[in-house]
């Protein structure tokens, strides 16, 4: 029987496993690699996948995962909050790439 996985941290190990190693940071503006500080606007993102997550104990405590590659083929993943205490420019940020620039399968609710 398969192990459920339910939290963001098990599918940001499972992609790191796969070659997702870039940590992306929102700064208001752009999403920046944290190491090589390079920037990235929203047509240069292609969204691999994204799982959503609810917070067990409080339903408030909300996320998406959302996997990465960027147009100089930089892997990563980036963990965005969602719902009442949403950042409502990261947000916007994202609702701004290119509908062509998700995969066909990007919405993933469990991993195979």
């Amino acid at each position: 029987m398969k192990k459920e996985q339910k939290h963001e941290t098990d599918y940001i190990k499972k992609y790191q496993d796969e070659g997702y190693t870039t940590n992306y940071l929102f700064d208001g503006k752009y999403l920046i690699d944290s190491e090589t500080k390079d920037v990235y606007e929203p047509e240069d993102i292609f969204i691999v996948a994204h799982h959503r997550y609810e917070g067990m104990s409080d339903p408030d405590d909300m996320s998406i995962l959302y996997i990465i590659e960027t147009k100089d083929q930089k892997k990563g993943t980036h963990l965005l909050g969602y719902g009442p205490t949403a950042d409502l420019e990261e947000a916007e940020f994202f609702k701004d790439i290119p509908k062509a620039n998700y995969s066909k399968n990007a919405d993933i609710s469990e991993l195979t």
